[in-house]
């Protein structure tokens, strides 16, 4: 059987990952591919302390909060992402190790070493949608929605660090998409990158 595809939707809060995940799953399905939607933090006992964690005001040093990142990255990757790509499954996860890279690099780590340690122990990603907007925007669409604040992560002077952080990456499976606009014309700019990088549709 065939290996399946590993998606990622990557970028600051507010950008439309949750949006616009769900609308490549639909477009994938009706092409007949099987599709695996899931989502960084994992939900397992250390995803949700992430979730916890970030809702909360509690001071936590960065190299705590990395360890338990890689560690919900290694369950969901043993128990949801290796095993749909083996089943020859389309995966699109909401968030994977880039995001590490950018929100643990702007707290202080080295997003270089984070890089090179996340790619040598997971699976890389055969595209990495990057859906770019300015923190303003961002977190003007979070406000909108009314979603509960993590004020740990969503603040402006953060989220300009972050964002720094993922301009300056370059890696061979990532993809910039402009993330303004409508949803559908967002929707529209992912869909001819999947098309013209993988070939899905």
């Amino acid at each position: 059987m065939t290996r399946g595809s590993l998606v990622v939707f990557e970028g600051l809060d507010g950008s439309g990952k949750s949006t616009q995940l769900p609308r490549l799953a639909a477009r994938l399905r009706a092409r007949g591919y099987e599709v695996l939607e899931t989502r960084e933090p994992h939900d397992s006992a250390p995803g949700r302390r992430i979730r916890e964690l970030a809702r909360s005001h509690a001071a936590v040093a960065p190299e705590a909060e990395l360890a338990l990142f890689l560690e919900q990255r290694r369950l969901h990757v043993a128990e949801r992402i290796a095993p749909a790509l083996a089943r020859g499954e389309v995966v699109l996860s909401d968030r994977y190790f880039l995001s590490t890279v950018a929100y643990q690099g702007a707290r202080g780590l080295d997003p270089a070493a984070l890089l090179a340690a996340n790619e040598a122990e997971f699976p890389l990603p055969d595209l990495a949608l990057l859906l770019e907007l300015p923190p303003a925007a961002g977190l003007a669409r979070v406000a909108a929605r009314g979603a509960p604040s993590e004020p740990a992560f969503e603040h402006a002077g953060f989220l300009a660090r972050v964002a720094a952080i993922f301009a300056a990456l370059e890696r061979s499976y990532l993809e910039r998409i402009d993330a303004a606009g409508t949803p559908e014309a967002v929707e529209a700019r992912i869909a001819a990158a999947v098309s013209r990088r993988l070939g899905l549709l």
